[in-house]
């Protein structure tokens, strides 16, 4: 066995314990030369974004001893971004790296297994939220109502606010076409005057370009640089220091897998992309937040002025945002059992988000 090999072992153990690192060596070794490839998409268009998850299922056939490997390809490359998981249910891919929010379209109980406006603000909490307080069993019951089998969230870090024009507070919003990714967080910014639209991120430098659009949210500043957006908007919006983004602090993507492809492995290989689904979102999330650190200086060289929103800001699209998650969540019995975790973990001692008078004379339907 190889020294890398040997070095992923202990990799794995440290994650999970010695169960976990006891199935790299022996099932691995009884492949017999037979490659099993997924071909699988990610929603990234370029930048840090894309090379980091190219480089990645770069590595999956040594680590696998060539039992598994992946072929990667960038957003649109096969499908488009909202055709990824009829792409993965049809066999055109075995598996997907998709923004999380763009399954709401088909599984209703997406909208609250990545951030929501005002919502959880932290990865760890995310963490906690599907490996402690169950969200990852209700993910996967109901992904696989769909044919798909949820493997697990990925990292990346806040998304943030481009925009031609300054905008200093929320009333600024005000009128502003705005591009979002649709559902609850574009009906947040609906209700405080946006005129909001639904474009996936590979269209969002031409509409700033063209003038369709004034202001587009998309991921962080890394990739966002790369796609060109300090050429076409002189303003990053952030919320105050310390919370970058009000409206969703924690973008979550994550490994979907179609149900077929997914129940062709073999227990010990089952595991393996589980755990290597850790160990992705831990180094994506940490060299996307790196790449960040030197985009920002491009951005000022080129200069973007950053604006905050206040906390005053906060209060007030808290206010907002608490219905409309009860809106949203008792549209669908999983929706609203996902948020009850959030809601109660929002509300405990942890976290103290969400004060109790936010919520009177509202239900969850359960």
């Amino acid at each position: 066995m190889t020294k890398k090999i040997t070095t992923r072992r202990g990799a794995l153990r440290a994650l999970a314990g010695a169960g976990a690192a006891t199935l790299a060596a022996p099932h691995i070794a009884s492949a017999q030369g037979q490659t099993t490839t997924w071909k699988i998409q990610t929603s990234w268009p370029g930048g840090a974004g894309l090379q980091i998850f190219k480089d990645w299922c770069g590595t999956i056939e040594e680590k696998t001893g060539g039992e598994l490997a992946f072929q990667p390809f960038g957003a649109n490359d096969v499908v488009g971004d909202f055709q990824l998981y009829d792409a993965v249910k049809n066999g055109v891919l075995e598996a997907v790296n998709p923004f999380t929010i763009y399954a709401q379209g088909i599984i209703p109980a997406a909208t609250f297994l990545t951030s929501i406006p005002l919502g959880l603000r932290n990865p760890h909490e995310f963490d906690v939220f599907y490996y402690g307080l169950g969200g990852i069993d209700i993910a996967r019951e109901v992904y696989a109502e769909q044919g798909l089998h949820f493997v697990g969230p990925v990292h990346h870090g806040p998304n943030i606010i481009h925009s031609k024009v300054p905008i200093r507070s929320i009333d600024d919003f005000a009128g502003r076409k705005m591009r979002l990714p649709g559902g609850m967080v574009a009906e947040v910014f609906t209700a405080i005057g946006a005129e909001t639209t639904v474009l996936p991120g590979s269209e969002i430098f031409p509409a700033l370009e063209k003038g369709t659009i004034d202001v587009a949210d998309y991921v962080g500043p890394a990739v966002n640089y790369a796609l060109g957006f300090s050429q076409v908007t002189d303003y990053i919006v952030m919320g105050p220091p310390g919370f970058m983004s009000l409206y969703q602090p924690v973008d979550i993507m994550d490994i979907t897998v179609g149900q077929a492809a997914w129940d062709a492995l073999s227990p010990q290989m089952k595991q393996f992309v589980e755990m290597e689904t850790h160990v992705y979102s831990d180094m994506h999330h940490a060299a996307i937040q790196a790449a960040d650190q030197e985009a920002w200086k491009k951005f000022e060289a080129d200069g973007t002025e950053v604006t905050r929103l206040t906390q005053d800001d906060v209060e007030l699209m808290t206010e907002v945002a608490v219905p409309i998650w009860f809106d949203y969540a008792n549209r669908d019995p999983n929706a609203a059992r996902v948020f009850k975790i959030q809601l109660d973990y929002m509300m405990s001692g942890s976290l103290g988000y969400v004060d109790p008078s936010l919520t009177e004379g509202l239900e969850l339907k359960l």
